[in-house]
């Protein structure tokens, strides 16, 4: 079998042989419609690199292409993890677009490009012009630090940094369309201005957006665990009928909510206000109950507000705490703690409606993975939530958007929605793979949807799925569904932890280690590996779990092992959608 991209010298086999062709004739397919087709040999390259954790960044890099191509670029828009860290010294022009995730660390497919970049044996970058965007949140200490390590590295390797970097808070779409339209002039400065005409049809977007979200409705709110559980998890089904939206699964669903009125009124109440005091809020005037209500975060209490509290109040604890500077400390003191906690623990501090409007942040949408295939539910999205519930400070404490779907939309409410693609979080292509998830609580909210998607695509590929919680009795959710899909065979392998059934905790992590031969098998069989939920330990457990099976069970050097879990990663067979 001939190609053109492989030497008829090359010790392939037949079936080697044409699974590389088809697999290099994609990629220079790819090439290709990343560029469009361009009327001249001369057409300056522009490389868009992004870094992502929910598609905010990759969609601004496709953002970024459509401009580059009105001005006679050729953009070519790829992942961090889709790039070797040779080819950035073979790259003249590059936009970087990358959000930071967490405390400061880069976003799962940045991680490797990262490290290599950081290195001692990165090459020198002297012929690269760049300029880069971050997106962050300013309620984190280490605001957008992924983008200024990535401009100050390009810097120290040597490039030229064509245009200053712009940080974004999360209401980054004004500050990103203006770093657009001053950054791609520039990378088109001096270049041969060319046509360029996309040679594949454009999908129609929606008109419901982040900017503008879908009024849905509520069909289904269900309490999934048992009344005498210590948590209340809910199933929800939103329709998303006439709206023009869809998704695949994997993806996440957004919901702005709206604050709850009882806190409203306590906060109103505590700042001596009577709550129909007028404020401009986006050039328009509204009560301060209203706007509290509908605009601003009023749960989390803001750095400026946590400061301006320890100046006016002048108290001892709360400023050495700020002026030491030791985050750890100061996340301790503020634990449980909300904006209604620290105006009654001062009430001395007093300030007027402006002011304290002045010192909130805006009212967020939180994403939820989504837990329904399209392909079973083209008019509804289903939702699995933990809502948040506890007692601090002598209060009762309510999540945002847990509890606003949970006690304030009916029937009747609208909804406002909108849509995150996660375009690397994808069941496989090849429905003959296998597929491993890992997702305790309500992390297994996509892999409901996964499997959905598999009985939709009548798919013969293997599933396996470690799920637990606190109790069975009380917490296995969609236990039903579960049990049915084990039984009909669309569930290969089911592996429950339900850590407090027993005197010694057990958690999915020990179930893993427990079959880690056979888990090393499937992802020899070239299976993938999903993991969904907590990131800050659960997800690390995970991880350091299946580097334990591959060291073990492949026989391998911890080194080998790394390797061994970057290539899966690499190959976005180990895929992670954790908060």
């Amino acid at each position: 079998m001939k190609s053109p991209f492989i030497p008829e010298n090359a010790p392939y086999s037949d079936s080697q042989r044409a699974w590389l062709s088809g697999f290099f004739a994609g990629m220079h397919s790819h090439m290709l419609h990343s560029a469009g087709s361009v009327n001249s040999a001369n057409a300056r390259n522009l490389h868009i690199l992004f870094g992502s954790q929910t598609g905010n960044s990759e969609s601004l890099a496709h953002d970024a292409a459509a401009r580059a191509k009105s001005h006679g670029l050729v953009p070519i828009v790829k992942g961090m993890d889709e790039i070797e860290i040779g080819q950035l010294a073979n790259i003249e022009y590059l936009l970087i677009i990358t959000s930071t995730y967490g405390e400061g660390a880069m976003p799962d497919n940045a991680e490797m490009l990262w490290e290599a970049a950081s290195g001692d044996c990165a090459p020198r970058l002297e012929k690269l012009n760049y300029a880069v965007l971050a997106l962050g949140d300013t309620s984190y200490d280490l605001f957008c630090q992924a983008g200024k390590d990535w401009d100050e590295r390009l810097q120290a390797l040597g490039a030229n940094r064509l245009f200053e970097r712009v940080d974004c808070d999360v209401d980054f779409e004004a500050p990103a369309e203006q770093w657009l339209s001053e950054v791609i002039p520039l990378m088109a400065d001096g270049a041969e201005t060319v046509a360029v005409v996309d040679t594949e049809a454009q999908p129609s977007k929606s008109q419901y957006n982040r900017k503008n979200p879908f009024p849905a409705k509520l069909l289904v709110n269900r309490l999934l665990t048992a009344g005498d559980s210590s948590k209340e998890t809910r199933h929800y089904e939103i329709s998303i009928a006439g709206s023009g939206l869809n998704y695949e699964a994997g993806d996440a669903m957004c919901v702005v909510p709206t604050n709850c009125p009882r806190l409203v009124a306590d906060l109103v109440k505590a700042l001596g206000c009577s709550g129909a005091e007028e404020e401009p809020v986006n050039s328009e005037l509204m009560t301060l109950s209203e706007a509290l209500r509908t605009h601003f975060e009023i749960k989390t209490p803001s750095k400026e507000l946590i400061e301006e509290i320890a100046k006016r109040s002048g108290d001892q604890e709360l400023n050495a705490l700020l002026q030491a500077g030791d985050k750890d400390k100061l996340a301790d003191y503020l634990w449980g703690r909300d904006t209604l906690d620290l105006l009654m623990q001062f009430p001395g501090v007093e300030f007027s409606a402006a002011e304290f409007l002045r010192l909130l942040k805006p009212l967020q949408h939180r994403a939820y993975s989504i837990s329904s295939s399209s392909k079973q539910h083209p008019d509804a999205v289903h939702l699995t939530v933990a809502s948040v519930r506890y007692d601090a400070h002598g209060r009762h404490h309510k999540g945002v958007c847990s509890t606003y779907l949970a006690d304030l939309v009916d029937e009747t409410s609208d909804v406002r929605i909108f849509f995150t693609p996660n375009n690397n979080f994808r069941v496989p292509s090849d429905d003959n793979l296998p597929m491993i998830m890992v997702g305790p609580g309500t992390g297994i909210a996509p892999f409901r949807a996964f499997l959905q998607e598999r009985q939709a695509r009548k798919a013969s590929g293997k599933n396996w799925l470690f799920f637990g919680d606190r109790n069975a009795a009380t917490d296995f959710i969609y236990r039903d569904e579960i049990e049915a899909m084990q039984s009909n065979g669309l569930l290969t392998k089911l592996d429950l932890a339900f850590s407090r059934d027993q005197a010694e905790k057990i958690y999915v992590q020990d179930r893993m280690k427990e079959h880690g031969a056979e888990l090393f098998a499937w992802l020899e069989q070239g299976g993938y590996f999903f993991v969904c939920g907590d990131a800050y330990r659960m997800a690390k457990d995970v991880d350091q779990a299946l580097h334990d099976v591959i060291r073990e069970h492949g026989e391998m050097t911890l080194v080998d092992a790394v390797e061994y879990v970057n290539r899966l990663k690499k190959d976005k067979r180990y895929v992670r959608d954790v908060y």
